[in-house]
């Protein structure tokens, strides 16, 4: 068995978008960092993903932005349209208004192409990745934690980040939840634009919602190539049919959409169903004052506000910023400043997160209503300006470890626990 030995190293458990953007903030402060990825290379599965300025505020700070841009596409609008009739109902500007208020544009771009720019720039910054390495044990100590792989590898550290997603095997050290299925199920996929049969301005990204459905279309690299995401509740998963949530349930859902959206879905991919899956929110991140959970594996949230790359990424600046105010760099005996650390990353960022998952499933909520409520919820749309951008300040605003602005200014604020 090989140990590797590490004076001031963090290990990273996961190579997806939260670890490797741990693992880029912390090299960028100039922390040893290792990431460990059980999948024999590094990858990214899905197709489109949404980056508010809360995200690429962080991405241009470590010299990303202007490269995701040009890799994806910087839409001018985010619509909300009625899944039945097609009609719009609310309209929200990313452009001029947008940008001086957050500082940093909304983005929608190839997850595997955020991820591509982020292991770059992480092996740029001094990062060591190893791919094909299945943690099955964390231990800490007094003054270090042993990790070990499933080949008998085994490392120490100074602390452990566990970004190992949805079903992280780390977490189940803290807490005994489970994942918890909302009974939707996703289909989504990024085709050549010249395949989509239906598609909404591509200066937009367009969320068709409707009872117990929601359709979200916007395109990608350039224009050059469309995401869809289909999205609906299963009647088959309520009756417990273990099958629930196929293609055909899919395409009778959407029946009774109106043409543009009925005519899409045809167009969607239907090799791979994603069910959605949150957790409750839990306020212990901490094993040991040395190992932390970080992205799905403390905070999975539904899609609703696609937040959840996002959170990601703010968690991974979070971290960076309370081990360089808690850590000196260099050897240090004391395992104080690295609890000191962790447990600042932890208190800071829990309360935000669990806003942000609460907040996911409301929203959802919102979506999918019928009736009155649907009526309700329509004429709050109607009245809510293109510019009005009260609603998204709390979570837009956003940068970690940052003071809010004057009132005047732009909405560039530090979240509290509300």
């Amino acid at each position: 068995m090989a140990v590797t030995p590490t004076t001031d190293e963090f290990i990273v458990i996961g190579g997806g978008i939260g670890g490797l953007g741990t693992a880029l903030a912390l090299a960028h402060a100039g922390r040893q960092v290792r990431v460990l990825e059980r999948a024999p290379v590094f990858g990214e599965v899905g197709a489109g993903i949404q980056l508010a300025p809360n995200a690429t505020r962080l991405l241009r700070q470590w010299g990303l932005l202007d490269r995701l841009v040009d890799a994806g596409l910087a839409p001018r609008h985010l619509v909300l349209a009625d899944a039945r009739t097609g009609r719009e109902l609310n309209r929200l500007d990313l452009t001029g208004p947008f940008l001086d208020r957050y500082l940093a544009p909304y983005v929608v771009a190839h997850r595997r192409d955020l991820l591509d720019l982020l292991l770059d720039a992480a092996v740029r910054a001094g990062a060591r990745l190893e791919p094909d390495r299945e943690v099955h044990c964390v231990e800490p100590g007094p003054d270090a934690v042993e990790i070990g792989c499933a080949d008998g590898r085994r490392y120490r550290a100074r602390a452990v980040i566990a970004a190992d997603g949805l079903h992280s095997r780390f977490r189940a050290l803290l807490s005994t939840d489970e994942p918890i299925c909302s009974g939707y199920v996703a289909y989504r996929g990024a085709i050549p634009i010249e395949q989509a049969s239906r598609t909404a301005d591509l200066d937009d990204v367009v969320a068709f919602v409707g009872p117990g459905m929601h359709f979200v279309q916007y395109a990608l690299r350039g224009g050059s190539y469309y995401n869809q995401v289909a999205v609906f509740r299963s009647e088959r998963y309520r009756q417990g049919d273990p099958d629930w949530g196929d293609p055909a349930e899919l395409h009778a859902v959407f029946s009774r959409a109106c043409p543009h959206v009925r005519d899409a879905v045809r167009s969607i991919r239907t090799e791979q169903r994603w069910p959605m899956y949150d957790r409750e929110p839990i306020d212990t991140w901490v094993l040991g004052g040395r190992m932390t959970l970080l992205g799905d594996a403390a905070h999975p949230m539904l899609q609703y506000l696609a937040q959840g790359a996002c959170q990601a990424l703010e968690d991974a600046a979070a971290l960076a910023a309370a081990v360089d105010r808690h850590l000196p760099a260099g050897p240090v005996d004391a395992d104080a400043p690295v609890q000191a650390a962790l447990a600042a990353f932890a208190h800071d960022r829990a309360p935000r997160t669990a806003r942000v998952q609460r907040n996911a499933r409301t929203w959802g909520d919102i979506w999918h209503v019928d009736g009155l409520a649907a009526t309700l919820r329509d004429d709050v749309l109607a009245h809510r300006g293109p510019t009005d951008y009260r609603a998204t300040d709390w979570l837009f605003g956003h940068t970690p470890g940052q003071r809010a602005s004057s009132p005047a200014g732009p909405v560039v604020e530090r979240d509290e626990a509300r």
